[in-house]
């Protein structure tokens, strides 16, 4: 059964709006400038036009081609300006010259591609037998060239443009004199740095590193309780700058943050500048070129920096989590801008972070923890032994919020390989770091009493109400061994690790969170 072709309207260069079907006979012919067949042919088509009461159509795809090929050919029919490429793509058009002869109601009654003289030839003969054309001048074939349409980038704009697009997200347009970067800024999608253009390109190629369904609710982000759509976390992940292979990290990491153990709300509301800090452990730390090793907790790596930009900007723009807003930290924090970084597995002589969390090995998996200080570093230069490590670890984590805040909840402990090694001595298990670490910053009550040199500690008034051996009894630093998290990452050089301070633990404040990143 004769296609009816797609109808459309397009604006010429006589300013006019041309709309196809036409009320007659008509042909549309589809070229480019830069297309040496399309020019080959156009005289051709010129001679059709208005002949045999055909009405002729030329439909240029480059708006500067299209004034060009008027004035090289002298054309006389109509040259519209198809340089959106929406009505080629609508066309499904893979060849210029592309020329399409349709009745008045749109229905196609004949086509020519490329250029193919006995073909060409023939077509005259069925359209306008009486048209004076000298064959002989003209080569017996040439090729066609590729239509615009089928430029891998430009395919992927017109298919996120067209009607089936899995993209449903609120699209903003800017004027055509807008600096979009400053745009970005301006609409407030930014967390201060520049951001990358979101456009539907970018988000479609985005979307290429999940098999999830666009348009899936991944979770409910607070404070808006917006639905955070597949298609949402994407946009978000083009913001922070991502490669498509990081969207399944990111949206384990929305996944977790928007539960009620880890409170998301919470983390970014607290005065205290709290924010998350993920570590990913498994097979996609390699497979995505995480940094585990040298400068790991800095700046370098594409996929440290921008996954954790990615799931901050989630919070900020799905959820509102703004400064000024329901975000309220009193000093701010860096580690709101960014901070994930992955666990240098093989260097560790311990189990994985997500293995003591109850994951297989060849699992992948990103933790959230929520932290609000840190990383600080521990230089311990000189200790020999398992155990003086230990302890240096513990007198530098004291200082965690202050040194009289004891029973505090969870931290993160990130040993380099060189202290690994010093460690590895003494045959230190986690088990056995962790319990040094409370041995040594164990405190007397008494000591924790706030007084005149500092109002931070224990209630004076309270402590005058404990018994004596109550004050004598030892407070750890931590409330358990289970709050300090270690992980193994950083250079191979260097005797430095690092801890970050957790804010509020336990279900009044934040629990962290794993999540099982799903693979396409």
């Amino acid at each position: 059964m004769p296609a009816l072709l797609p109808a459309f309207s397009l604006r010429g260069l006589d300013g006019r709006t041309h709309a196809f079907p036409r009320s007659t006979k008509s042909v549309v012919c589809f070229v480019k400038e830069d297309c040496p067949t399309c020019n080959l042919v156009l005289p051709l088509v010129e001679a059709l036009h208005g002949h045999a009461g055909l009405d002729i159509l030329v439909a240029g795809q480059t708006a500067e081609g299209n004034t060009i090929l008027a004035r090289r050919h002298a054309l006389s029919a109509p040259v519209l300006d198809d340089s959106d490429l929406t009505v080629s793509f609508a066309y499904d058009i893979e060849t210029v010259p592309l020329v399409i002869v349709a009745d008045a109601e749109g229905v196609e009654a004949d086509r020519l591609v490329g250029f193919d003289r006995a073909e060409w030839r023939a077509f005259f003969e069925r359209h306008a037998q009486d048209a004076a054309v000298d064959w002989d001048a003209y080569p017996d074939w040439r090729p066609g060239c590729g239509s615009l349409t089928q430029d891998p980038i430009i395919s992927e704009r017109l298919r996120a443009t067209s009607e089936n697009s899995p993209l449903r997200a609120r699209r903003i347009e800017t004027a055509p004199d807008d600096d979009v970067h400053e745009f970005m800024f301006d609409q407030g999608f930014s967390d201060g740095l520049p951001v990358v253009p979101p456009t539907p390109d970018r988000v479609l190629r985005m979307l290429e590193g999940t098999a999830r369904d666009p348009q899936s609710v991944v979770a409910t982000i607070p404070p808006n309780m917006a639905p955070a759509t597949v298609e949402k976390i994407a946009v978000n992940a083009v913001l922070a700058g991502c490669s498509p292979e990081y969207l399944p990290v990111i949206i384990a990491a929305v996944e977790a943050a928007c539960t009620d153990t880890f409170n998301a709300h919470g983390v970014m509301a607290t005065t205290m500048g709290a924010s998350p800090v993920m570590v990913v452990n498994g097979p996609i730390r390699e497979r995505i070129g995480m940094n585990m090793g040298l400068s790991a907790l800095g700046q370098g790596n594409r996929a440290n920096a921008t996954i954790g930009r990615a799931l901050r900007l989630a919070l900020r723009n799905v959820g509102g989590a703004r400064p000024g807003g329901t975000e309220r930290s009193t000093l701010g924090n860096p580690m709101k801008y960014s901070m994930c970084f992955a666990e240098w597995e093989e260097r560790s002589p311990w189990p994985p972070l997500h293995v003591e969390r109850g994951f297989d090995a060849s699992d992948s998996v990103v933790t959230l923890f929520a932290m609000t200080g840190g990383p600080s570093l521990i230089v311990d230069q000189a200790s020999r032994t398992a155990s003086q490590l230990a302890g240096s670890f513990a007198l530098s984590m004291e200082s965690a919020h202050h040194v009289r805040a004891h029973t505090m909840g969870d931290c993160i402990l990130v040993v380099s390989p060189e202290h690994v090694d010093t460690l590895r001595t003494g045959n230190y298990s986690k088990t056995d770091l962790r319990d040094r670490i409370q041995e040594v910053t164990s405190r007397p009550l008494r000591d924790l009493v706030a007084d005149a040199v500092s109002g931070v500690g224990l209630d004076p008034a309270r402590a005058a109400g404990m018994p004596a051996e109550r004050l004598d009894r030892a407070a750890p630093k931590f409330s358990s061994g289970d709050n300090i998290h270690i992980v193994v990452a950083g250079s191979e050089a260097g005797k430095f690790s690092a801890f970050f301070h957790g804010w509020a633990s336990g279900p009044r404040g934040s629990i962290p969170v794993s999540r099982k990143i799903e693979l396409p």
